[in-house]
């Protein structure tokens, strides 16, 4: 993510956003997707409400929701975050240098979906708010990020297309420009430099937003977050009952160590929670529950792994000229 894509940095809070109405939004928005993912897993979803007392470096509340070891989900956990702390991290500041150090209050949901089947593939989605006063005084700041990506083992062009054609739809409303550049965002974001790969296929991802001013900016982060369930769950459902292979399994657990080594050493989401003192359980959540690593592994020429690499794991224009 470049500096020059990082909005601007101040924005007061308006009082038409107040914290009830996120907290209620994003709890309301954790549970539909649960309730969606349990229904199609079958599974009844562990539910663990925690707690970080006053006088931690973090404190407050949250909800981690989540099916493990189920036929359809190898583990999809939902995640909801109610936090404050008395001084921002650097990973949250780096476009804000006026906040090093402020007070501040997070919330947000987390997802990540890691499907059993090879041929279905990984999903992940945030939408969150900050809000922090400047430690000299002034008026408090408030922004909002998020997004979704798509992460296939086997590549389906018409999965990618429609996971981007809901960012897109999502968006619309609140300008034509914000999917190519929130799309965009998004490569650029999810890339592993130390590999020279994407993570996936993309979708979109923002930070730092508040440019619509406070009111709308939530009303956008509102439309991302409830168009999750139809841009990834009719993708699911389509591929869970594909017939694989060992090797097609053996593929997917070595892919899957590049999404590790991404949400170890790039994400900002985890160094924020890891360098806040936020609670590790939730934080790595993320994580899938069987992986694997192979020296120099190199796919057959011409082969369906082959090919992800090639045409899908490629920063590629999925929607025509809608993205350029």
């Amino acid at each position: 993510m470049s500096d020059a894509q990082a909005p601007s940095p101040s924005s007061s809070v308006s009082s038409s956003v107040s914290p009830d109405s996120v907290r209620a939004y994003l709890k309301g928005l954790q549970q539909r997707i649960m309730d969606s993912v349990q229904a199609l897993d079958g599974s009844v979803a562990t539910v663990d409400a925690w707690h970080k007392p006053a006088g931690e470096k973090l404190q407050g509340q949250g909800i981690t929701q989540i099916v493990e070891g189920g036929p359809v989900f190898e583990r999809a956990g939902c995640g909801f975050s109610d936090v404050s702390g008395p001084a921002l991290p650097p990973s949250a500041t780096q476009h804000r240098p006026e906040l090093a150090g402020a007070p501040f209050t997070a919330m947000g949901v987390s997802l990540v979906f890691h499907p059993r089947n090879p041929f279905a593939p990984t999903v992940h989605m945030n939408v969150r708010m900050i809000a922090a006063t400047p430690t000299g005084g002034g008026e408090t700041v408030c922004w909002f990020g998020g997004g979704m990506d798509l992460t296939p083992y086997y590549g389906f062009e018409e999965d990618a297309v429609h996971f981007h054609q809901s960012c897109a739809d999502a968006l619309q409303p609140f300008g034509e420009h914000l999917y190519p550049r929130f799309k965009t965002w998004c490569d650029e974001y999810f890339y592993l430099a130390h590999r020279g790969e994407q993570r996936g296929v993309g979708g979109v991802f923002f930070d730092d937003f508040s440019e619509l001013g406070q009111q709308r900016s939530f009303e956008m982060m509102q439309a991302v977050g409830d168009a999750f369930l139809g841009a990834y769950m009719p993708i699911a459902k389509a591929r869970i009952a594909t017939p694989y292979t060992e090797q097609h399994r053996a593929h997917q657990l070595y892919r899957r160590g590049r999404y590790v080594e991404f949400n170890l050493v790039w994400d900002r989401g985890t160094h924020f929670g890891l360098q806040s003192g936020g609670r590790t359980e939730s934080i790595l959540l993320s994580m899938p529950p069987m992986v694997s690593w192979s020296y120099a592994n190199t796919p057959a020429p011409d082969s369906p792994e082959a090919q992800l690499l090639s045409t899908f794991l490629i920063r590629r224009d999925w929607l025509g000229n809608a993205a350029k």
